[in-house]
């Protein structure tokens, strides 16, 4: 009994964006290599229309084909129309309008079973509008910025909770985020929390002084990873680095805020112990963990970050926030620390956390019960149930 599984992704990676999304693409390739299942991936790429069309931020899509094999997924890459600056009210409509023809060909040619939608807008909404037209159930998993973000915006935050209401089942990143959708007004019973993994072969401690070496720098280094935004709060690290002279600070990512800091850091003097590595390929990001000695990632909201649980799967501590499910994985102190979001604190925790003899057998512990195998494991239970075909 063969499960067919559409999955409905706007965080997916490509040619252009490698490493967008790729915590969603391992979930699906890991659900893809099970038995039984069948995997078509559908990640729409929204556009500006003409003249918008033609700026760089857009006409980089051009060279993306619309359907391909990716690594081992077929990936059909469906262009719908974005308006910049319109707060996203429009998504829901254009993304349906544009993807269903294809999604009707595909299931008249071998009828899905089941929607599995991996953010909550405007992929939820979406899923319900194509279930609702195929007579298929479907799911939606929250990560974070879905559901502290648009569920916040009037125009986004109906749909969301239609999309809710009417879905088969719900995914959550963590207990945390949980919480905030029952808080919205979800159903708690619909939901189940479903943890994100980490290739447990690449994400593992290496020689220390050969990582830091690979990148340029020696002495305490602190690493942030993740896209360069206020919500991040790599700002705040920058800040709190004024009060660790000895230490240098690398960000991996890129970002709106890129420029911001860099002239911040010029205007705090700390300029020289800053390194933007820009957008690491992913292959290289296990070097760059194990070239911290801690890492740092104080984001106004999350679900259940990746970069904590990557990092702490290399033996490097890390310093959070109180957000999302930050408490869930941070249980022992000896694997970091979780802080206020003021550079004060930032730097005291950094200070402590560089101060202690790092136990990175221990601090690796932390994080190998999140497995892609688990991760896959719970997918393949959830979706088979919702669509009838558990064993």
């Amino acid at each position: 009994m063969t499960l067919r599984v559409l999955t409905l992704s706007t965080l997916f990676p490509d040619m252009v964006r490698p490493n967008f999304g790729v915590f969603v693409e391992r979930q699906t390739r890991e659900l893809a290599s099970r038995n039984g299942v069948d995997v078509t991936v559908i990640a729409p790429i929204g556009i500006a229309p003409w003249p918008l069309s033609r700026h760089s931020h857009y006409a980089r899509f051009n060279t993306l084909p619309e359907m391909e094999r990716w690594r081992d997924l077929t990936v059909y890459r469906p262009r719908f129309t974005v308006l910049p600056k319109m707060g996203g009210h429009m998504h829901v409509f254009n993304m349906t309008r544009a993807i269903w023809p294809l999604v009707r060909q595909l299931h008249d040619e071998a009828p899905f079973d089941v929607i599995d939608a991996s953010f909550f807008y405007p992929d939820g909404p979406v899923a319900r509008n194509l279930a609702k037209k195929l007579g298929i159930p479907y799911s939606v998993k929250a990560r974070g910025g879905d559901i502290h973000h648009w569920a916040r915006v009037p125009a986004a935050r109906g749909a969301i909770l239609k999309a809710a209401e009417d879905a088969a089942g719900l995914l959550a990143v963590s207990e945390a985020m949980k919480r905030s959708m029952v808080a919205l007004g979800m159903d708690a019973a619909k939901i189940r929390v479903h943890y994100t993994g980490v290739d447990l072969k690449s994400f593992a401690p290496q020689d220390r002084m050969a990582a830091k070496t690979n990148f340029g720098v020696d002495g305490p280094v602190m690493l942030s990873v993740g896209h360069l935004m206020d919500r991040k709060g790599q700002g705040l690290l920058i800040r709190a680095l004024t009060e660790i002279p000895e230490a240098t600070l690398l960000l991996a990512g890129e970002g709106p805020q890129h420029s911001e800091y860099e002239k911040l850091a010029n205007a705090l003097g700390v300029a020289d112990r800053v390194g933007f590595l820009g957008a690491l390929p992913h292959e290289r990001l296990p070097i760059a963990y194990n070239a911290a000695d801690v890492m740092a990632l104080p984001s106004a909201s999350e679900g259940l970050a990746n970069a904590w649980v990557e990092a702490l799967a290399c033996g490097t501590p890390i310093v959070i926030s109180d957000v999302g499910g930050a408490r869930e994985l941070l249980t022992n102190p000896v694997a970091g620390r979780i802080v206020e979001r003021k550079p004060e604190a930032i730097a005291a925790a950094l200070k402590a956390v560089l101060a202690q003899s790092a136990d990175r057998i221990a601090i690796r512990k932390m994080a190998m019960r999140f497995t892609w195998g688990v991760n896959g494991d719970a997918l393949l239970d959830h979706l088979s149930t919702i669509a009838g075909k558990t064993a």
